[in-house]
């Protein structure tokens, strides 16, 4: 898989990483990441955050989506009703 270059940003490599993991894996709006950073002491903007989502997006995505499960063949309920010859079981 090809790495990421982060090269001639002026941010550094990690907070580029961490905005585009926050907007990819929770699905906020880029003022909701920039309200994220914030807090976390780092200001950016929100549009800063949409230009490297654009960049950076679809192979964090896709590293994102390899490194879920497989979805298993198996349902579980929460409850079940059944009926037999019009009784319920």
């Amino acid at each position: 898989m090809k790495s990421l270059s982060f090269k001639r940003h002026r941010f550094p490599a990690d907070v580029i990483r961490q905005a585009v993991w926050l907007y990819f894996r929770f699905s906020l709006s880029f003022r909701g990441v920039e309200e994220l950073m914030v807090q976390r002491g780092i200001e950016v903007s929100y549009e800063t955050i949409r230009c490297w989502t654009i960049k950076f997006g679809p192979l964090v995505a896709r590293r994102l989506k390899k490194r879920r499960g497989a979805p298993s063949p198996r349902w579980h309920l929460d409850e079940m009703v059944c009926r037999i010859g019009g009784q319920r079981i």
